[in-house]
């Protein structure tokens, strides 16, 4: 009976430290599938994401290009508690959260002055070799968008 008991509590252990120390699932380079994609009226394409660690953090990149068709280039660095964190050269946000929703989900949230300007979804495949990202911001005209952006790893 002891070593059944020192068994799973020795598998407990294993379980829990592997939940902690999970990555994200994210992490790695992600070109955009403009193919398997819907774009909303207005709405740019971010054309390659790169998710790394930068320290205790995660760092995510983004390059593309706007409505317009004019390249931008954005860095966001934090952690995935919820929080919102700065996020550089993106004229339509200063803040982007995200947060761990489940194994292979995450939720986002991107805010300017303080004021959510868009919230999404990123879902990781369980094989992780593709990943759809789900947003919806306001346009310049002040509709809601939405996009959905499939993306393969690199």
């Amino acid at each position: 009976m002891r070593t059944k008991t020192v068994s799973l509590s020795a598998l407990i252990a294993i379980a829990a430290t592997a939940m902690c120390f999970a990555g994200n699932p994210t992490d790695g380079t992600w070109k955009l599938n403009e193919s398997k994609s819907t774009f909303g009226e207005g709405a740019g394409k971010s054309t390659m994401v790169v998710w790394e660690k930068a320290g205790d953090q995660e760092k995510c990149t983004v390059d593309g290009t706007d409505a317009a068709g004019k390249k931008f280039h954005t860095v966001w660095i934090g952690k995935l508690d919820g929080k919102d964190y700065p996020i550089k050269g993106d004229a339509e946000s200063d803040t982007r959260s995200f947060k761990m929703d489940g194994e292979h989900k995450l939720a986002m949230v991107s805010k300017k002055g303080g004021k959510t300007v868009g919230d999404g979804t990123i879902v990781v495949s369980e094989d992780g070799k593709t990943r759809m990202v789900t947003s919806t911001t306001t346009n310049a005209k002040g509709d809601k968008v939405t996009n959905t952006l499939a993306y393969d790893k690199s």
